[in-house]
């Protein structure tokens, strides 16, 4: 982009100083100040230097990254703060009842400008220098800035040769502003911090939700212990293909991403070809990355945050965060009791956009332990006086460090078991009691106490099978009691006489509970599933229950009929086999019916030593590993 080295000739009458420019701000006027690091610190420093001229004025901003000299107590009297986002340099005063928090979705604060609900009398904003067509670009902070520069009645620009061009929809023309100041100087800078082990894991449980040609949104939201997730996740999508981006905010952590080739966006049904997003906060190096590359399309926040917009892009994967959720689903984003954090952004507006998008998915990440106060942050009643911004009907994954929580078109219970499991180990016991006394779990669930335990990854495997279809083993999951109902109610009866050794027509819940809560430690069940549109079907289980005097484990599996005869049970044997080896046990022992002739085949057909005596029928097998 050509810039006018020659523009403060041409535009001298509208160049003045930082004071001068701003004596026009008035006692009760409202003055809105730029985004994040495109805002213009020295307009701010002189309207501070003003203050002691000044009463009741409103500072009006979405995030800043500055110092916030306005929010210094002794200013209180000059200046208080509304805020559409708390940033660290306001959340004290905030807190302390100095300053205000505006909740609004994202997409909402373009239309308090225009319709002049929010009326503006002066707008602080940094820009480019200008172009021979006498337009100027807000480079690195698009958002509700040009809203605000469209809408205010009187508009003070910062104008910085250090402040890069930006494509898309970021120019205001030069003569829709009312003064301009020149300062050279750095652009404010947020430098990426080290990751963290239990944002890592976050990270990872995230990133298996994610498809190629996924576009993906990166939440502005962070967890106050362990920082901002969505750095980890883009360290972990390198190995994606196609990917798109659309998010209101990008990082330093986009870089690699690019680097590696894994984003394109050459799947996008919107933008082709685009990463879209509204501001970014980062280095020096960022900046010099954006600057005009096309590549990158800034847009305002009416159009980036558009959730009819965000829906038309399939595969569209908005990925949030969260500071409290309850069992039933409720997130808490921007506040926690009583105490404003952050704000509600993006996550409404993404989390909308990606459930109506073809194949879009609407993730909300958090760590499972508050650090700071030790508690847990999946809770069975919110703490008081915490805000919900999503609720628990438009809730789809919840992902914290210990695994994923689907709940979309899950009852109450099928929530709170999923969220329990995902919770931190030490609060899983607590959790279940609390759900069962508040009567999100049914009083059957009281015998599963002690064995609510979610087995580690360690214990995954899969097989081809010959027709093509990939099976994948697992452990079993708490969250699996209804596959497993579903499964043991469509064997037929000779599966059902083989496996049980009865003709049975029903199954308590107490039988389906000891199928699904195991306690890993050492007992094992693994389960056989296939992916499904609405998620997995269980098409085999296998069981082993050690004897500790004996250290032999009992074993018995069960394969759906229409799955038998295709070397799962043999395969799914020898799994169970390799896992009680490493667990030191001594070798198995198994109750088999003399009909069972598949059974018993896999037993003597296993390489190992096997014993066996015969009584009314019904062969006591011994195998020795």
């Amino acid at each position: 982009m050509e810039l006018d080295i020659d523009w403060q000739d041409k535009y001298a009458d509208f160049i003045t100083t930082p004071r001068k420019a701003l004596s026009h701000v008035r006692p009760g006027h409202r003055v809105f100040v730029g985004t994040g690091c495109g805002e213009p610190v020295a307009l701010v420093k002189a309207l501070v230097a003003k203050g002691g001229e000044l009463s009741n004025v409103e500072i009006v901003h979405l995030l800043t990254k500055g110092s916030a000299p306005y929010a210094d107590p002794k200013y209180a009297n000059c200046f208080t703060i509304n805020s559409f986002y708390i940033g660290e340099n306001v959340r004290d005063m905030i807190q302390q009842g100095n300053g205000s928090y505006t909740p609004v979705l994202m997409s909402d604060i373009p239309k308090l400008f225009d319709s002049g609900q929010i009326p503006l009398d002066v707008v602080l904003i940094q820009v480019s220098l200008p172009n021979h067509l006498g337009k100027v670009s807000l480079g690195i902070s698009v958002d509700i800035v040009k809203s605000a520069a469209e809408n205010g009645s009187f508009v003070i620009a910062q104008v910085n040769p250090q402040m890069v061009w930006t494509s898309g929809d970021s120019c205001l023309d030069i003569h829709d502003i009312d003064l301009l100041v020149s300062v050279d100087e750095p652009l404010l800078e947020r430098p990426s911090k080290p990751l963290n082990d239990i944002t890592k894991q976050i990270a990872k449980n995230v990133v298996s939700l994610i498809e190629d040609g996924s576009t993906i949104q990166f939440g502005m939201g962070r967890v106050p212990g362990i920082g901002r997730i969505p750095p980890a996740i883009m360290h972990y999508l390198c190995d994606k293909k196609h990917l798109g981006i659309h998010t209101e905010m990008i990082t330093d952590s986009i870089l690699p991403l690019i680097e590696s080739g894994a984003v394109d966006g050459s799947r996008k049904t919107v933008d082709r070809g685009k990463i879209v997003t509204s501001f970014c906060m980062g280095t020096r190096k960022l900046y010099d990355t954006v600057e005009n590359n096309p590549l990158f399309s800034f847009r305002p926040t009416e159009y980036v945050n558009d959730p009819f917009i965000i829906a038309k892009l399939d595969k569209m994967v908005a990925i949030n965060m969260a500071l409290e959720v309850d069992l039933t689903g409720q997130v808490c984003s921007d506040s926690q009791g009583d105490k404003f954090y952050s704000g509600i952004g993006g996550q409404m507006d993404f989390t909308r956009g990606a459930s109506m998008s073809a194949g879009g998915k609407a993730i909300i990440a958090l760590s499972a332990l508050d650090t700071k106060s030790g508690l847990s942050r999946i809770v069975s009643c919110l703490t008081p006086g915490s805000g919900v911004v999503t609720t628990r009907g438009a809730v789809q994954y919840v992902v914290s460090e210990y695994g994923v929580a689907y709940l979309f078109g899950k009852n109450v219970q099928e929530r709170a078991l999923a969220l329990i499991s995902i919770a931190h180990p030490d609060f899983r016991e607590s959790l279940l009691k609390e759900a069962i006394g508040a009567k999100f779990i049914s009083s059957d669930f009281a015998d599963i106490e002690g064995r609510f335990v979610v087995a580690g990854e360690a214990m995954q495997t899969s097989k081809l099978l010959s027709s093509g279809i990939l099976l994948n083993f697992r452990p079993i999951h708490p969250t699996d009691e209804s596959r497993v109902r579903e499964l043991v109610y469509n064997l037929s009866q000779e599966t059902i006489y083989y496996r049980f050794m009865s003709h049975q027509q029903k199954f308590s819940s107490e039988q389906i509970h000891d199928f699904v809560y195991v306690d890993h430690r050492k007992d094992v069940a693994i389960v056989g599933v296939v992916p499904e549109a609405h998620g997995e079907d269980i098409v085999a289980v296998g069981r082993y229950y050690l004897d500790e005097r004996t250290n032999r484990a009992e074993v018995a599996f069960v394969l759906r009929d229409e799955w038998q005869g295709q070397g799962i049970g043999t395969f799914l044997f020898k799994y169970l086999v390799t896992i009680a080896k490493n667990n030191g046990i001594s070798g198995f022992t198994a109750e088999v019916l003399r009909e069972n002739k598949g059974m018993l085949a896999i037993f003597h057909k296993s390489g190992y030593k096997v014993e066996t005596t015969i009584e009314e029928g019904v062969y006591s097998i011994r195998l020795d590993f």
